[in-house]
């Protein structure tokens, strides 16, 4: 536990220096979650040159808590049984599924494109007293060889470009009998996304929540993509 606290403290002091922090508190289901995420995920913008945007056209959206990650996460507890499987978050941002996934007993690998949000991560991973891997990925070009009981993503559907890249990321990474998990804010592009998954062989099963926070209410849609026969895993 000591040493745990401290390299916690180490990752903390590293990322205050060239970030603004933000200590966030979350009650998902019954379990309390402490997440560091930055401030102002625009203020990063200018870290970003010029010829990196023209190459991804990368937008800082990993620094940020979306409600789509905290809805998933809630439905992780109440719905799925994750203990023991193997899973992997794409675009995990501060790696708040994942997190919550691990908490719960699952081997969690964490992946995020940007290589800062590998980071916070780790800094949450300490936080909350769980234990998971982390690996940059980008879901253009998969070079992972394992295989998922699990997918999960939060609200990554936000570019047309990323939609079928995302479809063939699941493809590439779940088993054949597992399955994916994909929160998404009712973007209208998420309609093209399941004609895609459709299109790829996946059944979808849609499942209608909601994030709340003060007057805030956020629709989130769940979509569960699997080719598998025996659909009920």
């Amino acid at each position: 536990m000591i040493e745990t606290e401290q390299n916690m403290s180490v990752v903390f002091d590293e990322l205050s220096k060239e970030y603004d922090l933000e200590t966030n508190h979350y009650t998902i289901v019954d379990k309390a979650f402490t997440f560091v995420s930055v401030r102002d995920s625009y203020a990063l913008l200018d870290r970003i040159s010029p010829e990196d945007f023209v190459k991804d056209e990368q937008m800082p959206y990993w620094a940020e808590i979306w409600p789509a990650a905290i809805t998933l996460s809630e439905f992780i507890v109440e719905e799925l049984a994750v203990a023991e499987r193997k899973i992997v978050e794409i675009g995990a941002g501060v790696g708040v599924a994942s997190v919550v996934a691990a908490s719960r007993g699952g081997d969690v690998l964490s992946t995020d494109y940007s290589e800062e949000a590998l980071r916070f991560i780790q800094l949450n991973s300490l936080k909350n007293d769980v234990s998971l891997d982390t690996e940059q990925l980008d879901w253009r070009c998969i070079h992972l060889k394992d295989r998922f009981d699990m997918l999960f993503a939060a609200d990554v559907l936000y570019e047309r470009v990323n939609l079928l890249p995302i479809v063939h990321a699941v493809d590439k990474l779940v088993k054949p009998e597992g399955c994916a998990y994909i929160a998404d804010p009712r973007r209208r592009l998420a309609e093209q996304f399941l004609d895609l998954s459709f299109e790829n062989g996946f059944s979808v099963t849609s499942y209608a929540r909601s994030f709340s926070k003060g007057k805030q209410v956020v629709p989130v849609n769940i979509y569960r993509l699997s080719k598998s026969i025996d659909d009920n895993a």
